[in-house]
């Protein structure tokens, strides 16, 4: 069976990721989001692996000191993180895998997998990104002004990623995120694994 391949998938707040992937994944068979750890309560409606990996403190921690994950991170005194074992049972059953991670995240987990593919996902205007951001609820401008400071800060990474995707239609944008991991599955290598048999047979 073909090896999976790791998908990075990163964009500022307000820039459409969330909407995105889950279109994608439901689009698409053989592709998944992977499932963090975090030590964050769990919230109402949220289940327990489906949502994320809920553990404490302590776990999590004594994860780190084993080094279990590929990426983690303290984000307002919550743990959050991914599963190295995790990520690579799924891609070892042929299973594409997307993580959605913030730039330093991707770093994390780029010097370990290399060959994962990276793709960051834009907004079409700083204007259109702070209406986005301003729409989400009754938010005083000062917090509106930080997140777009925020997103300012991990857009400035953009050239870290082997792919970017400007989230200006959605119809599109989804259609070039398909294209993306379609292609990828059509590579030379993974053909050939995929297909050994009717190689052989073709060229016997």
């Amino acid at each position: 069976m073909s090896q999976g391949t790791l998908f990075i998938i990163s964009a500022p707040s307000g820039a459409g990721k969330t909407s995105l992937v889950r279109e994608l994944i439901e689009s698409l068979d053989g592709i998944q989001v992977s499932v963090s750890h975090t030590t964050r309560a769990m919230r109402e409606g949220e289940v327990n692996d489906v949502n994320y990996h809920f553990t404490d403190v302590a776990e999590f921690e004594a994860m780190i000191a084993r080094g279990e994950f590929f990426e983690y991170a303290r984000v307002f005194d919550n743990y959050y993180g991914t599963s190295r074992q995790a990520v690579e049972v799924l891609l070892g059953a042929g299973q594409d895998v997307i993580l959605e991670i913030d730039w330093q995240g991707a770093q994390q987990v780029r010097l370990q997998m290399p060959e994962a593919v990276s793709i960051f996902i834009l907004p079409p205007s700083r204007d259109e990104l702070e209406r986005r951001l301003a729409s989400r609820g009754t938010d005083e401008h000062a917090v509106i002004a930080r997140r777009m400071r925020d997103a300012v800060s991990e857009m400035s990474h953009f050239h870290e990623y082997d792919y970017l995707v400007v989230n200006d239609d959605f119809t599109t944008a989804l259609q070039e995120l398909q294209s993306l991991v379609i292609s990828r599955r059509l590579s030379c290598s993974r053909m050939s694994e995929c297909h050994a048999p009717l190689l052989t047979a073709l060229l016997s």
